[in-house]
């Protein structure tokens, strides 16, 4: 089996900042006119000067404890210099952790079900400019750069190349997503607040690089490609050249994006007009005793707390978000385990299917509630409840409303089925044969009535009558 190790590099903004990282500009660019929340300093104009956001630090400070990284006493910002049109200096401000330079950290580790991933180091950096480009990057005649993004606070997490597989990398950045969630810094559901460059080698080629992939999903699908063309170059005698590819999402390959750079290809060198920051202990001590519940803690809260299910609380802990919902959704009605079950199965299976954010749910809480108490009182069965709960997703109207409307009232009158199950025993003779001798024949019948009623008809009521029927048939 041939040795595959892979190593990523997450970028992820510091989203609950006002402010950009060396100046005033505002951070909620997404929405907004191109290129109009720049100034001088994130342009790069001559003469302008950098100011560090102090709450920037502190986020940065608390993901590296969270992570169990060593933070430095002190670091230093470096200019890596290179020309392209997403950074207007030419250079970004970033950290360097060799020829004297000191990152926020170093080490650390997150811990996947089956594994320990080692992090290198963790520093802090401006984020580039966004580019569009009219279908692919190859294919497109012309680029557009919008500098809103330009500035925004970075953190860059760095593994060591511990993963040896692509669904152990997309484990890995769900997790860490999770992490960076709980520590309320970093919102994942925000476009493009978190990418990922992944580097990959087989045992026998180089190390090739894939830059700037949109999401864990795509992570998984890149490196797998990527795993497939080496083994085939292997396979033919050759080897994977030390590059830098782009994933192509539309395609669904990597594509050649450049030679891959050395360092001294940036030309590091320290950041003249920022001085060095000392990270003082007292500054430490202070961020970790604001450290808020994590997601390892998290989930054995829940398993003990209401006894769900390790995998729901998995999937819960996963989506931070998900899990406040159903924490609020418990003041109201305390029955864990329904709960946990609609929204890990029903409501996350729904909004994935339509592509819609969590942070989009037009619904909350008491809706779930309501809609819950609906089936409990009869109202509705679960069955019709599902069709509910995609209704109340889409529109954000209140459950009761929906079932007015569309005439979703469960049927419990007995007059009523009973006249639907004459019509089936007659339609179905030789079904009600079979349920004469066999008795699980009769779900047949069953279902039919069901059917007739579009799931309205009370199943309860409905089985009751159909065994009555059959037991007369018996008698006769």
């Amino acid at each position: 089996m041939t040795e595959i190790k892979i190593g990523l590099e997450v970028h992820t903004q510091l989203t609950n900042l006002r402010t950009k990282l060396f100046c005033s500009c505002p951070t909620d660019y997404r929405g907004k006119d191109a290129n109009s929340y720049v100034c001088s300093v994130c342009l790069g104009l001559p003469g302008t000067l950098p100011v560090l956001n102090e709450k920037a630090v502190r986020d940065a400070i608390l993901v590296a404890l969270a992570l169990n990284s060593k933070i430095s006493d002190k670091m230093f910002f470096f200019r890596k210099n290179y020309f392209y049109p997403d950074m207007p200096k030419n250079f970004q401000i970033s950290q360097y952790d060799k020829a004297g330079g000191i990152t926020l950290s170093t080490g650390g580790y997150v811990l996947l079900p089956e594994k320990k991933v080692r992090i290198r180091r963790i520093q802090i950096e401006e984020d580039p400019a966004r580019i569009s480009y009219e279908g692919t990057i190859y294919a497109s005649k012309s680029a557009l750069v919008d500098y809103n993004r330009a500035g925004i606070a970075l953190l860059e997490i760095v593994t060591e190349p511990d993963m040896n597989s692509p669904k152990e990398a997309r484990i890995f950045l769900q997790k860490l997503r999770s992490i960076l969630e709980h520590l309320e810094v970093s919102s994942a559901e925000l476009e493009g607040s978190m990418r990922c460059d992944a580097n990959i080698s087989l045992a026998g080629g180089k190390r090739v690089e894939i830059k700037n992939i949109s999401s864990f999903k795509e992570v998984e699908r890149a490196l797998s490609f990527e795993i497939t063309r080496q083994k085939n170059l292997l396979s033919r005698g050759a080897s994977s050249a030390m590059e830098t590819r782009h994933w192509d999402e539309l395609r669904r390959v990597t594509v050649t994006l450049r030679v891959k750079e050395e360092e001294q290809d940036y030309r590091y060198f320290p950041e003249p007009d920022l001085v060095p920051i000392a990270i003082e202990k007292e500054l430490i001590e202070k961020t970790k005793s604001t450290m808020p519940e994590l997601p390892d803690a998290h989930k054995d809260r829940l398993m003990k707390k209401y006894s769900i299910s390790s995998q729901n609380a998995e999937v819960l802990v996963n989506n931070k978000i998900l899990s406040d919902f159903f924490e609020e959704c418990l003041k109201s009605y305390d029955e864990p385990d329904i709960i946990s079950n609609w929204l890990v199965g029903d409501l996350l299976g729904y909004i994935h299917e339509k592509s819609i954010k969590l942070t989009e749910l037009k619904i909350g809480p008491k809706h779930i509630v309501n809609m819950l108490e609906l089936i409990d009182d009869g109202t509705i069965s679960g069955k019709i409840a599902k069709d509910v709960l995609e209704e109340m997703i889409d529109t954000g109207k209140e459950p009761e409303i929906i079932i007015k409307e569309k005439g979703l009232i469960r049927i419990h009158s007995r007059a009523t089925i009973e006249k639907l199950a004459d019509e089936v025993f007659k339609k179905h003779s030789e079904a009600v044969k079979d349920a004469l001798k066999v008795e699980r024949a009769m779900h047949f019948l069953i279902g039919k009535i069901m059917e007739m009623t579009k799931g309205k008809a009370d199943p309860e009521l409905t089985k009751e009558i159909v065994k009555d029927k059959i037991a007369e048939q018996q008698k006769s």
